[in-house]
């Protein structure tokens, strides 16, 4: 039995927001030019529900492209992971997972559990993870996205991407990852003495279609990741706010069909996506299994795509319009009522869960739900500085002393950004905690040959011996660092 706190209680009883009205939007893309073939509000800011795990996986194909894990590394299972919400593979507290089912279950049952527990092991804690997860889609190009969760479910606030920003990471996963970019293609795969089939009804009924993900919650609608690949032309498309999830097949369908022909048939001409991103003076630090611990998570709503007939034509709406910057006014906070926000639980077609299915979205449950309104001034502040982690701290908001260092520190490393530094902190806190429990945590600002810097460091040893014991720690576990005096 699920356990809910008093402050998840008492949310649970009055009336919820946090999401917006699900407009439609697509694009479509010639990946071996760069040229956008269609469009339909690319720019506009939509929530991508589970189309959220192909940037968790993207982190956890880079631990396998570094050799910090490989297929048969096994990940355990928190207590807090056990208790995400369906969909999800029913992982027990303490138990484990090695990598290649976990990515497995997140391509085709998308699993919720799964998902978290590829977070704690590579972050040592879900929002960790998740300002990773922010990090690499800046350091992408994919400046109007924010994630706060590795998994897609309903969350305040909600993880917010673009139909353009999510087309960037669909080319840069398998421009970067080929050897695994083959996983999207699985279409199911045995995990004990079950068959945990996929969601995407594309693969295998529409000719060059190689993956990638679906999505879907009430909020966001049905979502669709797609990547074409035949001969001579390659394609990335994305349809986001489907009605259903037979609507959005057809809609993907029908623009593959429309648009794939177009394509540029030569040798690529478009550079590999990948990331820009700073040189590091120390590396981020290698993950390793988290703890079991004894937390209960209040129930989020969940998030996969039910099982729907493909396929029909779809009209292809008009070119794509010139790029604009993420408005958040244009996120609309749906306000619903007390009974339907505890009704938000998503159709499942895995026969071996238990309790009912609830009916699949469908028009007229869009036509119920409330006029959006108006996202608040202060839940817009908070947002944006989510979004943007260098933008400047409101007037009323008083400004952070600087800290007083004395004695020993140790140092994990500099960068110019100062919300890398901070992740560095509480990566390794989250891994260390032991080492480092007396440690205070702090960023340092300095100039280096005109450039600015961060660095990453941990204060509080009183003498040097301490600090060179807390690096020999570190050390022994991958992690760079040198002791210094404060």
């Amino acid at each position: 039995m699920a356990v809910v706190s008093p402050a998840e209680a008492a949310r649970k009883a009055k009336p919820s927001g946090g999401g917006y009205s699900p407009l439609s939007a697509s694009i479509v893309v010639d990946a071996k030019t760069g040229k956008i073939l269609q469009g339909e509000n690319v720019d506009e800011p939509r929530i991508p529900a589970s189309l959220t795990k192909v940037m968790s996986l993207y982190l956890l194909f880079e631990q396998l492209e570094r050799g910090r894990m490989r297929g048969d590394t096994p990940l355990t299972v928190s207590a807090y992971a056990a208790s995400q919400p369906p969909t999800k593979l029913g992982l027990r507290p303490g138990s484990t997972i090695e990598v290649d089912d976990a990515i497995k279950a997140m391509v085709t049952l998308s699993a919720n559990d799964v998902s978290v527990v590829v977070a704690e092991n590579i972050a040592g804690s879900e929002d960790a993870f998740a300002r990773m997860m922010t990090r690499k889609a800046k350091e992408l190009g994919m400046s109007s996205t924010a994630f706060y969760n590795p998994h897609g479910l309903a969350h305040e606030p909600p993880n917010i991407t673009t139909a353009r920003d999510l087309s960037i990471l669909g080319r840069a996963i398998q421009d970067r990852f080929p050897r695994y970019f083959a996983y999207f293609q699985t279409q199911s795969f045995q995990y004990g003495k079950r068959t945990i089939r996929g969601h995407n009804r594309l693969l295998g009924k529409v000719e060059g279609v190689d993956g990638i993900k679906t999505g879907y919650t009430r909020l966001s609608g049905f979502n669709l990741l797609t990547s074409v690949n035949t001969d001579s032309r390659s394609i990335v498309a994305v349809v986001l706010g489907g009605r259903s999830g037979a609507s959005r097949d057809q809609k993907m369908a029908g623009l593959i069909q429309s648009h794939l022909p177009r394509a540029y048939a030569g040798a690529r001409m478009a550079p590999s996506v990948v990331e820009n991103q700073p040189a590091m003076v120390a590396e981020a630090p290698a993950p390793r299994p988290v703890e079991p611990a004894p937390l209960a998570a209040p129930v989020r709503v969940a998030s996969a795509t039910p099982q729907a007939p493909v396929i029909a034509q779809a009209s292809t709406p008009p070119t794509a319009p010139e790029r604009k910057p993420l408005d958040l006014n244009t996120l609309r906070p749906v306000v619903a009522s007390a009974a339907g926000a505890s009704s938000t639980t998503t159709p499942s077609s895995v026969r071996w869960q238990k309790g009912p299915e609830p009916l699949p979205l469908n028009a007229q449950a869009y036509a119920a739900l409330p006029a959006p309104a108006q996202i608040p001034a202060s839940q817009k502040a908070a947002l944006q500085a989510k979004i943007d982690p260098k933008a400047e701290a409101s007037k009323g908001e008083a400004a952070e002393p600087k800290k007083t260092v004395s004695g020993w520190v140790i140092q994990l490393g500099a960068t110019d950004d100062e919300a890398k530094a901070k992740a560095m902190l509480d990566t390794a806190r989250g891994r260390f905690g032991k080492v480092l429990a007396k440690a205070s945590p702090f960023t340092e600002k300095v100039t280096v040959d005109g450039s600015v810097l961060y660095r990453a460091r941990f204060s509080g040893f009183s003498e040097s011996n301490d600090a060179a014991n807390a690096c020999k720690q570190l050390k022994k576990s991958g992690v760079n660092c040198f002791a210094a005096r404060g």
